[in-house]
């Protein structure tokens, strides 16, 4: 009989606890480690490779979702989310979430979700593939990204919505430009058009966003193209369409 290897990610330890007395049912399913944040378990997964885990959505420094979206992708197991909040329901299904358990978690759930698991990575964990294709098209409707969190060497990177000057499309990335700093996220453009609030945020170009406060002045650059110079003293390409666009939000 296969074994797989299961993580535990929640930052309450009684429900730590309870999800471990849970487990011992299932012979199958090796209890590989246990973690509080989101972060600590970013790390154990891309370290351990786990077939499992359950996931906790709200807690400290990273939250489950933002968690999941900086696994690699190799190593992106099944989920079954714990969260003490209903609200949560849509978007865990929207991340491919194989179960959604609301605490207290009963042991009568808990069995139907795990024995869910078994059936799916007996069966060759296509749902494993599932999540990843999840993950890489997922598309909110009517929510505008508060912050961006990313990796960054060893660590995670947290970069509030208002720090961003601009974003420029950089092959399969995007850099991130704040007053002083530079990131890279594995995203598309269009992602983030479509997930920043346009109140704020316009592009101006095939290759960049940017952040209308952020501007400091508009020069011409050549026929049918300008410059957008920043606060930061980083220049912008504008084109046509986008020197249009910046006239009808900055109303000049």
């Amino acid at each position: 009989m296969k074994s797989y290897k299961a993580l535990i990610i929640e930052d309450e330890q009684p429900a730590r606890d309870l999800l471990k007395e849970f487990l011992k049912e299932f012979e199958q399913i090796e209890l590989a480690g246990e973690y509080g944040d989101g972060f600590e378990g970013l790390k154990a997964i891309n370290r351990l490779k786990p077939e499992l885990i359950f996931l906790d959505i709200q807690m400290p420094r990273i939250d489950g979702f933002e968690m999941l979206e900086l696994v690699d992708e190799e190593n992106l197991p099944l989920v079954i989310f714990t969260t003490a909040y209903d609200q949560y329901a849509l978007k865990a299904f929207e991340y491919n979430a194989l179960d959604y358990l609301l605490k207290p978690v009963m042991a009568g759930r808990f069995r139907v979700a795990v024995q869910k698991a078994l059936q799916s990575l007996d069966a060759g964990n296509g749902k494993r593939e599932e999540l990843s294709k999840a993950l890489n098209n997922r598309m909110e409707e009517g929510a505008f990204l508060d912050r961006i969190v990313l990796r960054s060497g060893e660590g995670i990177q947290v970069i509030a919505e208002e720090d961003i000057y601009c974003l420029e499309a950089q092959d399969d990335y995007v850099l991130i430009a704040t007053c002083g700093e530079e990131f890279l996220k594995k995203k598309t453009l269009k992602y983030f058009e479509d997930h920043l609030d346009p109140a704020f945020f316009v592009r101006v170009h095939r290759s960049y966003i940017v952040r209308l406060d952020a501007i400091q002045k508009i020069e011409p650059y050549s026929k049918d193209a300008y410059l957008a110079i920043l606060k930061n003293g980083r220049k912008v390409a504008v084109s046509k369409s986008g020197y249009g666009s910046l006239r009808e939000r900055l109303s000049f």
